[in-house]
């Protein structure tokens, strides 16, 4: 039988990929340190932290899910900008490659995009959407944390992009 951490979670702050964070996946992580066992601790801190999940981190079922969205959508992108360049697209897909006709508009709108910024915005709209279709039916349980980390990453990432010096950005870029 699952657990189920209903005090912990109804103590969190609704996320909407619209906002600013509430606070930092650190600060996250903090949080529930005490209140979850150590092993789903340890699975959360990975997920929250990088991009590489551990092995046993791929028993359970929505981060394999999430794994693998992830990289279907890379490798669309792999195809698309192949394409461009008239190269193999093999040598560097990641398995499993399972292409799928949502991602592939995705990341074909998102590759297509004249700004940088827009395409960014447009993959992780992509990535909440799929986050949020793979919270449902998890209410209290670890799942939904390993979700509201995940996404708290997202929204962490746009908060930086906002916060950015511009102006120094663009400076740099002319210059180099």
């Amino acid at each position: 039988m699952p657990a189920y951490y209903t005090y912990l979670i109804s103590s969190l702050p609704m996320l909407n990929f619209s906002t600013k964070p509430p606070f930092s996946p650190d600060f996250f992580l903090n949080k529930c340190k005490n209140l979850i066992p150590d092993k789903e601790f340890e699975i959360l801190r990975s997920a929250c932290g990088q991009d590489n999940y551990s092995l046993d981190a791929q028993s359970i079922k929505s981060l394999k899910q999430w794994a693998n969205f992830e990289i279907a959508l890379r490798n669309e992108l792999v195809h698309a900008r192949a394409a461009r360049k008239k190269i193999d697209p093999l040598k560097f897909l990641h398995l499993p490659d399972s292409p799928q006709a949502q991602i592939s508009h995705v990341a074909m709108t998102a590759y297509r995009s004249i700004s940088i910024l827009e395409a960014e915005k447009i993959l992780d709209q992509a990535r909440w959407n799929f986050l949020e279709d793979l919270s449902l039916g998890h209410y209290f349980d670890f799942d939904y944390l390993l979700i509201y980390g995940l996404k708290l990453k997202i929204l962490e990432r746009w908060d930086e992009i906002q916060k950015a010096d511009k102006e120094r950005l663009l400076n740099i870029a002319v210059l180099n």
